[in-house]
């Protein structure tokens, strides 16, 4: 039974989402004060915290800081006000998973927690190697990348490279795909387990920081290539 953690002073949207997480099976701790939130997901006993990033006192954003600060890597699905891209750019930038605009429909906050956790899965048993998805090759090589699909590692130039559990996805379907576009519809509903909203602009970020771990340019290409209104395209090897 999966541990969730909700951090946010809405006690009757807490209250229903801790019934309808409980309904999947997902066992539910609420703080409705972030400075206890904080304390209770640094304690490592939860696979995802759902945190708001309007909370008195301490405001979510503080609150995430303070947890990858302290090597936490749980995942984080946060909050936003609606309509506000620079708190959910914010969020990402920091670390968090995804976001949510508030108000929202409770189950899709449950579908998207799902999501994130089955993304994780496959990753929780470290050091033990897992079968690829069908389709996907066991080693993945594009110019100087390389991804392990069953370890779930990634090397660029012979060096390991960190990545979230989101960047490696969205790597694995860049360099599959390499010298083509990949839409940014096919990535948000592949990689986030979702369709894409007019003003979702999480795979972007995500982009974002795969670019400043690879670096941006490889020889003379651009490694990720943005097609304006369609997608991205990783630089095939003919071409670095």
């Amino acid at each position: 039974m999966e541990h969730v953690l909700i951090i946010d002073d809405d006690r009757e949207l807490c209250e229903l989402v801790e019934e309808l997480l409980g309904e999947e099976g997902f066992r539910v701790e609420v703080a409705s004060r972030s400075d206890v939130g904080l304390e209770r997901a640094l304690s490592g006993e939860h696979a995802l915290v759902v945190l708001d990033v309007m909370m008195p006192g301490m405001n979510g954003f503080e609150v995430l800081r303070r947890l990858r600060a302290e090597g936490s890597d749980v995942h984080v699905m946060m909050l936003t006000a609606r309509g506000d891209d620079v708190d959910r750019i914010v969020g990402l930038e920091i670390g968090a998973d995804d976001y949510l605009p508030k108000p929202f429909n409770p189950r899709e906050l449950v579908a998207r927690i799902q999501a994130i956790l089955r993304r994780a899965r496959p990753a929780r048993a470290e050091g033990q190697a897992q079968t690829p998805e069908p389709g996907v090759p066991a080693r993945m090589r594009v110019g100087d990348v390389e991804v392990d699909t069953g370890m779930r590692q990634t090397w660029r130039g012979g060096e390991t490279v960190e990545l979230t559990n989101v960047e490696y996805e969205i790597l694995v379907q860049l360099l599959s795909a390499a010298g083509l576009v990949v839409k940014r519809e096919d990535l948000v509903r592949t990689v986030l387990g979702r369709e894409l909203s007019v003003f979702d602009r999480s795979i972007d970020m995500h982009i974002s920081h795969l670019r400043k771990k690879l670096g941006h340019r490889v020889g003379d290409a651009e490694r990720i290539k943005t097609v304006r209104g369609v997608g991205y395209v990783y630089a095939r090897p003919a071409e670095i």
